[in-house]
């Protein structure tokens, strides 16, 4: 398997790997090893904790990075105790951040001849994740508490029972403030001393909140929606997963792209988020079964359909019909 690596490296763009740190050391791809093969070589790692370091031969997943990484203690009702995100965040975060590094290093490249060592961890993705929470602690020594459905910061801007379900909305001050209090039919607000400011409104947003869900609560979610929106306040539904996938909105910017899978049949999966104008996103084809496409790269990287049996017969190379 190493020497099928190695051949491959030498006319490879990119190496990813996510392992422990020293296995890669162990199976003999670490990025020294592969420049000395082939010195434009760029190699992606994806570590627990980082590279180096106390905690660098850890491995991690990512709830394990979620806690220790800031996230759980801020995310959640106030006193409810540490929440985990509902999606392994740091996951993809952590891929997005190796993925930038990459194409980096690539353009890097075409000046340089010269590859590079790209490396990020979970831990590292995480906290950077943080955002402004951060920089409430590192500037400020203010560690921040959990602040439930509401901005840790600002208000009202956060989530509201409606008669029928809950909305989001952000208001926080000038014009969308005056227009929140007129929608609501709350003129008398903008008069009140308790909400006279941005810095008044967060120091009573409890009372707030309450007077806000007392109006919301006279009508429905759609209501308030398409009302709030009319007049520029940002606003929109809480939906759950299926009512999102059934949204007017999403359902025509076609997120969720058809696909035939050789096992699952039709299905929808997700393309990419970016969209780069011109260029069709959608989704060619279904990720691949184990080893389905195994001869065609081998192929690819000069290996001859002898080379191709032998390393398959020896369980070294699996292939669909394996």
């Amino acid at each position: 398997g190493q020497a099928v690596l190695h051949r491959m490296v030498k006319s490879a763009d990119v190496v990813v790997e996510n392992m422990r740190t020293p296995v890669k050391h162990k199976l003999g791809f670490d990025y020294q090893t592969l420049a000395n093969i082939n010195p434009g070589i760029i190699l992606g790692s994806i570590s627990g904790f980082g590279q180096t370091g106390p905690y660098s031969r850890r491995g991690g997943v990512d709830q394990i990075a979620q806690g220790m990484g800031g996230m759980m203690a801020i995310t959640g009702l106030p006193g409810q105790g540490p929440v985990r995100a509902g999606v392994a965040i740091s996951d993809v975060t952590s891929g997005l951040q190796l993925a930038v590094g990459i194409l980096t290093a690539l353009h890097e490249r075409h000046r340089t001849g010269k590859g590079r060592w790209v490396h990020t961890s979970l831990l590292e993705s995480m906290i950077g994740m943080l955002d402004f929470q951060a920089a409430r602690w590192t500037v400020a020594s203010d560690d921040p508490p959990q602040a439930g459905n509401d901005h840790p910061t600002l208000g009202p801007m956060g989530m509201y029972k409606t008669m029928d379900g809950y909305l989001n909305l952000a208001a926080s001050g000038g014009r969308l403030w005056e227009a929140l209090c007129s929608e609501l039919g709350a003129a008398e607000w903008l008069e009140d001393e308790r909400f006279s400011s941005v810095s008044a409104r967060k120091d009573n947003k409890a009372v707030l909140n309450l007077l806000i869900e007392e109006r919301l609560s006279q009508d429905t979610t759609e209501h308030w929606v398409l009302r709030l929106n009319e007049v520029g306040v940002p606003c929109g539904p809480v939906n759950t997963v299926a009512e999102t996938f059934s949204d007017p909105q999403v359902q025509h910017l076609g997120i969720a792209s058809p696909v035939s899978h050789p096992t699952a049949g039709e299905i929808k999966i997700l393309r990419n988020a970016t969209n780069l104008e011109g260029v069709s996103n959608d989704i060619r084809a279904a990720s691949p079964l184990k080893g389905q496409h195994s001869e065609e790269l081998l192929t690819q990287f000069g290996f001859s359909d002898e080379e191709i049996d032998s390393l398959s017969h020896s369980g070294v190379v699996p292939r669909v019909s394996d």
